[in-house]
């Protein structure tokens, strides 16, 4: 039985949730005698087909093929329009000609926001990011606290042994911000941080200017480069309000916001 494109959709919905990139295919237009209709779509990982389709065989090849290059790290295009002569290009016996238009989605294009302990700042601020357009993961070692975070479908949960563990998690391009229990449990972080190598748009940890002051040196001492360790901004918070957590979520909130939208 033919996919429906509201499966199609439904489909798409369940990956964007889970942030796993995809790309969505779809016949915009033809000429003469082509495989499928106007208006066909498919859903494409980067394993392959996983729903729909844009007419099989040497087509849906060839679709495959240009959806895992635009869902390879280091593509910046989130929309491609391809013209395909169906006998020049892919070489069928059909005259034909088709439009494809590539539409991509993947975790790395979008405002990510990944927070390292759920204690109580995090629990204001995963709420006031809720009301944002991004997306959040929050990581900590106790279920109690993972627990008391809101069920949301842009606000992953995740219950780890370490919270160096979540690192292989953080996509491209996020924000991220360490607010575990303390100096001990933050270091770890921000090592296994700089052994990814996972391009950040910032780095923050929640703490005060003598606190910052001591685990700058450690970070040194302990064989982090200069550079990444200058890229790290400790303490985290606009300049206002006071030390509760409730304000310093505001705080952490208003710079984030700050530094999305410069300027």
């Amino acid at each position: 039985m033919a996919t429906s494109h509201i499966e199609l959709l439904q489909k798409a919905v369940r990956l964007h949730h889970e942030g796993v990139p995809f790309c969505t295919v779809t016949v915009a237009d033809a000429r003469g005698s082509i495989p499928q209709e106007i208006g066909a779509k498919a859903l494409i990982g980067r394993d392959g087909l996983v729903l729909g389709t844009v007419g099989g065989g040497k087509v849906e090849a060839r679709a495959c093929e240009k959806a895992r290059e635009l869902l390879t790290p280091g593509s910046e295009l989130r929309t491609v329009l391809e013209r395909l002569n169906l006998n020049r290009d892919l070489g069928m016996t059909c005259a034909g000609e088709m439009t494809l238009v590539y539409e991509v989605f993947r975790p790395d294009f979008e405002w990510n926001v990944v927070v390292f302990g759920a204690g109580h700042v995090a629990q204001k601020l995963c709420r006031l990011l809720l009301e944002l357009e991004c997306r959040v993961t929050c990581f900590d070692t106790r279920a109690e606290w993972i627990d008391r975070l809101p069920q949301a479908d842009r606000l992953q949960r995740r219950l780890v042994k370490e919270f160096a563990d979540g690192v292989e998690a953080v996509p491209r391009g996020a924000f991220v911000l360490v607010l575990t229990m303390g100096h001990a449990t933050d270091i770890p972080v921000l090592h296994a941080l700089h052994a990814k190598k996972t391009e950040t748009a910032f780095i923050g940890v929640l703490g005060s200017d003598s606190k910052a002051a001591i685990l700058r040196r450690e970070l040194v001492e302990g064989g982090l480069p200069r550079d990444f360790v200058a890229r790290i901004t400790c303490p985290i918070g606009e300049k206002i309000g006071d030390n509760t957590p409730p304000e310093i979520a505001v705080s952490v909130l208003a710079q984030l916001v700050r530094l999305r939208t410069p300027g």
